[in-house]
This record gives C-alpha cells, sequence and structure tokens, in this order.
C-alpha cells in the first residue's frame, strides 16, 4: 500500500510540474496573443489604416478640387504613418512581454539550480 501511495505522489508531482510548463506556455502564449490581438482591433478604431489606405486618393470631405485632393492624401499619409508607428511600437512591446514571459520560469530554474 505505501509502494502505490508513493508512486502515486511521485507521478502527481511529475504531472503538475508538466502541467505548470503547459499552461505557462501554452495557454500563456494564447493569452498574449489573445490580448494582442485585441488591443490591435481597439487601435484599429481610432486608426483605421486599413480604410484610410483604401481611400488615399480620394478627396478628403467629397472636396473634389485640387486642394481638397493633396490635402486628402496629406492627411491620410499623416494617418497612416502614425498609425504604423503606433502599431510598431505596440508589436514591439508586446514582443518584450511575450520574451520576457517565455524566459521568467527557465531564469528561475537556472538560477534555482546554479544556486543549489
Amino acid at each position: 500500500m505505501d509502494n502505490f501511495a508513493l508512486g502515486y505522489l511521485i507521478h502527481r508531482f511529475f504531472y503538475r510540474i508538466a502541467d505548470f510548463f503547459h499552461h505557462w506556455y501554452v495557454g500563456g502564449s494564447r493569452a498574449i496573443a489573445h490580448r494582442f490581438i485585441s488591443t490591435l482591433e481597439d487601435l484599429d478604431q481610432s486608426f483605421a489604416v486599413a480604410v484610410t489606405f483604401r481611400y488615399l486618393f480620394q478627396p478628403l470631405y467629397k472636396d473634389y478640387s485640387i486642394i481638397g485632393r493633396i490635402l486628402g492624401l496629406i492627411f491620410r499619409t499623416g494617418r497612416m504613418i502614425i498609425g504604423g508607428v503606433v502599431y510598431l511600437v505596440i508589436a514591439i512591446m508586446f514582443l518584450a512581454f511575450y520574451l520576457a514571459w517565455i524566459a521568467l520560469p527557465l531564469a528561475v530554474l537556472f538560477l534555482v539550480i546554479k544556486n543549489l
């Protein structure tokens, strides 16, 4: 009976360790990816880069004069550049956070082994 209990406890110990790493890496990666996509969708409500690109050469506010066409191109190009820069900054921030997320358990494990 004692042998069965010890075997069960050892099995559960390793199962929980494997479950932790699965939860940390798979579940965490999915959650971070979902948050990243949601953040980009929220930002797209403000910048609308794809829609702005579609109407890049259309006049601003249906002003078909030369000035309206030139200002439309300038304002839309500026909006696309600003939106692209904001998207890039957000993507870099999420990438840095994700890399830190991936490295954290390995760093803790390394420090524990090093200090033993």
